[in-house]
């Protein structure tokens, strides 16, 4: 528990107010069938991501920041050098996977770190992650999480995850809301992140195994709904195993609309949403 506080205050010392960049995108779409349960993207959907995505592109770490942070942690690599073995790693480990047939594979980022620094401890393999991430992609939760979420359970909506993440990742809630996903809402067997199962959107592994756990909670797949902000990882995927799919507008950073992708060209979702509350006029009550 004090290992999950140290890594929640990290979150919160390179937590500053984000705003979502408006897109210009108008909201519209209309349901197929009834809703009786939602599941969500994590980054660029449910939290605003600086960089739009887990763990920002190379490009967008500063050299200088990164050197700070390796000095604080007595690690004596040079930055260049870090970065050349940390994307190095994780592609050796995506074309291990691949090999396995693996079509999106996944990595465990503390396990990266681990390798890359030379580190025994997993722990502290651990709070270094948390920090290079806060570090350069800060979050900050989306207007009105706490309310759609507080509304559909309010609904007798289940709810569910679906989302390329890392161990940090569920971490995000408590650290913006004071609760874990489970605490909030959210249903255990309904959490599906990329890490634990190695597998990465927009493969449809995760979609499959969420579809298999709506059947055995009674639900079908079209009625479900999937929301996310990425046309191929998100709307792609959740229409392949036949949820009702709602692309989320509402953030410039994190809007991805993939129109030169072949699997996206004639791909529309049911809905487009520019603010999370716009669920609340398509989704109504789930009688028990």
């Amino acid at each position: 528990m004090e290992r999950e506080i140290s890594h929640i205050e990290i979150i919160k010392k390179y937590a500053n107010p984000l705003e979502p960049l408006p897109t210009g995108v108008k909201a519209g779409g209309a349901l197929k069938a009834p809703v009786h349960a939602v599941l969500f993207d994590i980054y660029g959907t449910l939290f605003i991501s600086s960089s739009g995505d887990v763990s920002g592109a190379r490009e967008k770490i500063k050299a200088g920041l990164l050197s700070e942070l390796l000095k604080r942690y007595r690690i004596e690599i040079d930055a260049a050098d870090v970065l050349n073995r940390y994307f190095g790693k994780i592609e050796k480990i995506h074309s291990r996977l691949r090999r396995k047939d693996i079509d999106f594979p996944e990595v465990e980022i503390d396990r990266v770190w681990m390798s890359v620094l030379n580190m025994e401890s997993l722990e502290y393999a651990r709070q270094f992650a948390v920090e290079y991430e806060s570090m350069f992609n800060p979050v900050w939760p989306m207007p009105f999480l706490g309310e759609i979420i507080a509304l559909l359970k309010k609904r007798n909506v289940i709810l569910g995850i679906i989302s390329n993440a890392q161990f940090f990742s569920p971490l995000l809630f408590k650290a913006f809301t004071g609760l874990t996903p489970e605490g909030l809402g959210f249903s255990g067997e309904l959490i599906f992140y990329s890490f634990e199962h190695k597998y990465a959107k927009p493969s449809v592994r995760l979609y499959r195994k969420a579809e298999k756990a709506l059947k055995d909670m009674s639900i079908a797949p079209q009625n479900a709904l999937y929301v996310g902000n990425d046309m191929l990882n998100d709307i792609y995927p959740a229409n392949t195993v036949g949820f009702q799919t709602a692309l989320f507008t509402g953030d410039k950073r994190s809007l991805r609309m993939r129109r030169d992708d072949l699997r996206c060209s004639n791909l529309t979702p049911d809905l487009i949403i520019s603010d999370l509350m716009d669920l609340s006029e398509h989704i109504i009550e789930v009688v028990p």
